[in-house]
């Protein structure tokens, strides 16, 4: 029997039309911000910098460090955190947009990644010294590699004394929101759809089975439960956070005691909640200020 071709419609398990395309990195490149306040150098080399942007008021402001992603890769860089980094800063809170060393950058990967996200973490307190920052209201967000790095920042206290990325005075923070951040470097290193390709090792320097230590140092699943709540936002179709690792996240921050809260944002991908005029921004937003407890 044939199914007319309305009722065909009304019982066809997925949509004929086609889905919006989902968002790419180069997308939000090109999204408008507005200039920072200062770019301020936290190290030596060129690639140890950071962007400074000031809310208009007197302050002391809350402050967001902003990490960019990219799969630890030099070829991106916080060009595709600024939209966001400007978008906060409009709502009153300070934010340090970070560029630190990576894959393909001397200097980059294990160790100096870490100590350059630390390094720029910590130079907040120096940046105090000249500018109304209210170190005692400090999130760190970060997108994917960057989301990583973020939390890795949380858990930065828990990182042996013998390791190089050994932090003995983190700066402590108030939160993490993770914005489909890589939790897990043993796993994510054998996803076969993450989009970063195999990266994993490269930014390590070897297999888990080659260089524990660095796994045990570097990843935040072994960090946990981290110093700081963590959320951790992510869209139903992003690749590089699939509904598989998300959840394994979940499971463990629970099984650790930390305090943790997933958000899926569904029919989204990995680059969407980078977008501050995009439908995630309300649901990113509302996570920093939370974590700052700043009312809007």
């Amino acid at each position: 029997m044939r199914i007319p071709l309305a009722l065909a419609l009304l019982l066809a398990p997925t949509p004929l039309v086609a889905q919006a395309r989902l968002l790419r990195s180069t997308d939000v490149d090109t999204l408008p911000s507005k200039p920072a306040t200062e770019r301020v150098f936290y190290g030596k080399d060129t690639l140890q910098f950071g962007d400074l942007r000031l809310p208009e008021g007197r302050g002391p402001f809350p402050v967001a460090i902003v990490i960019h992603g990219g799969c630890w890769l030099s070829r991106y860089s916080l060009v595709n955190s600024t939209p966001l980094a400007d978008a906060l800063r409009d709502q009153g809170i300070a934010t340090w947009n970070i560029e630190y060393r990576r894959i393909g950058n001397p200097g980059g990967g294990w160790p100096g990644t870490f100590t350059d996200v630390a390094e720029a973490a910590e130079y907040l307190r120096v940046l105090a010294r000249r500018y109304p920052l209210d170190l005692a209201r400090v999130v760190a967000v970060g997108h994917s590699a960057g989301g990583h790095l973020a939390m890795w920042l949380a858990g930065a206290a828990k990182v042996p004394r013998a390791s190089p990325v050994h932090r003995a005075d983190p700066l402590p923070l108030k939160g993490v929101i993770a914005l489909a951040g890589i939790v897990d470097l043993a796993d994510f290193r054998i996803y076969e759809e993450n989009s970063c390709g195999h990266v994993v090792d490269s930014f390590i320097g070897g297999a888990p089975e080659a260089v524990p230590d660095r796994y045990q140092a570097g990843s935040p699943v072994n960090l946990l439960p981290l110093s700081a709540p963590t959320v951790q936002i992510v869209g139903s179709l992003d690749r590089v956070m699939p509904e598989r690792a998300r959840n394994a996240h979940a499971a463990a921050a629970k099984a650790s005691g930390s305090a943790f809260e997933l958000i899926v944002l569904e029919g989204l991908g990995h680059h969407e909640p980078m977008a501050p005029r995009g439908t995630a921004w309300a649901t990113v937003s509302s996570a920093v200020r939370r974590a700052l407890g700043v009312e809007r």
